[in-house]
């Protein structure tokens, strides 16, 4: 049984680097996604073109769609809760950097933290507190300086901060109401509903829109195929076997990666104040899961 857990928990870990790895980057396929078309019509062509992508996997892994109608509802519900945090998320990074974009949507584990405890009666300890907080610090002090004059209520932060507390919901809504479903087949049905409903938005507010500039074509695939399909199906597979703070809180060195890549490749300016930053969330991250063993 020891064996057989900790087996379990190194495949998690590998999972869990790649999921964050590809979402580390993810931020500035996005933000060159967002350049042809707009937030609405790129997350309902990304959700689309990753239902595509899951399909197979459905296939050749024979899993059964639910048959209940109450598991359809709750699917439904999560559908639109998801939607719209990724609508508000890239509504945000349409007018901000990819570094300080994901800073902010990374605020998601302390919105987990505080609802895990009441609705999933998960485990509070100081360590774990300190180390939630530790994460948060590291994030913060990754734009600390661009924080202090950037923050106002017309700002994309309000978008950001929104898609990250609607991102926090469908962790908790996810964990206590489907946690029997299999991740695969939890995407499979979100992803089209959500397409279906922003492509009825989409075509109303402001229309249908594709761009077939290969840079975005690359993009969209890139976010659709690796960012979606995959990386969303790793996330919820480890909120199935993993608690749900430790996962959340783990995850604050995606925006750590996102600002490397933002550096790299979009010429965005790390402050030095970034390496304390680095250091916070490692430790955070440290003492997390080490209350967890």
């Amino acid at each position: 049984f020891c064996l057989e857990a900790l087996l379990l928990r190194k495949r998690n870990w590998v999972l869990f680097t790649l999921m964050v790895l590809i979402w580390g980057s993810n931020w500035v396929v996005m933000k060159v996604g967002l350049r042809f078309v707009s937030p609405l019509n790129l997350v309902m062509q990304r959700l689309l073109l990753a239902s595509i992508a899951l399909l197979p996997v459905i296939v050749w892994r024979q899993k059964s769609l639910p048959r209940d109608r109450f598991t359809w509802l709750k699917l439904v519900m999560l559908s639109l809760i998801n939607a719209t945090s990724m609508i508000s998320t890239n509504i945000g990074l349409l007018n901000e950097a990819s570094g300080l974009s994901s800073l902010i949507t990374y605020t998601q584990p302390l919105f987990v933290f505080c609802l895990a405890v009441p609705f999933l009666g998960e485990k509070i300890s100081a360590t774990r507190i300190l180390g939630v907080v530790s994460g948060f610090l590291g994030v913060a002090a990754l734009y600390a300086a661009r924080l202090r004059t950037q923050i106002n209520i017309s700002s994309p932060f309000l978008f950001l901060i929104l898609g990250a507390f609607f991102w926090a919901i469908t962790v908790i809504y996810y964990k206590k109401f489907l946690n029997y479903v299999d991740p695969a087949i939890v995407n499979m049905v979100q992803f089209p509903i959500g397409a279906i409903l922003l492509l009825s938005i989409a075509s109303t507010l402001e229309g249908l829109t594709f761009s077939d500039n290969m840079l975005y074509i690359l993009s969209i695939l890139y976010m659709s195929v690796l960012g979606s399909a995959l990386a969303s199906t790793i996330w919820l597979t480890l909120m199935r076997e993993e608690e749900t703070t430790v996962v959340s809180t783990s995850s604050l060195i995606v925006p750590a990666i996102a600002l490397i890549f933002g550096l790299v490749f979009l010429g965005e300016v790390i402050e030095q104040i970034s390496l304390l930053g680095f250091a916070l969330i490692l430790i955070g991250i440290y003492l997390v899961n080490k209350s967890h063993k």
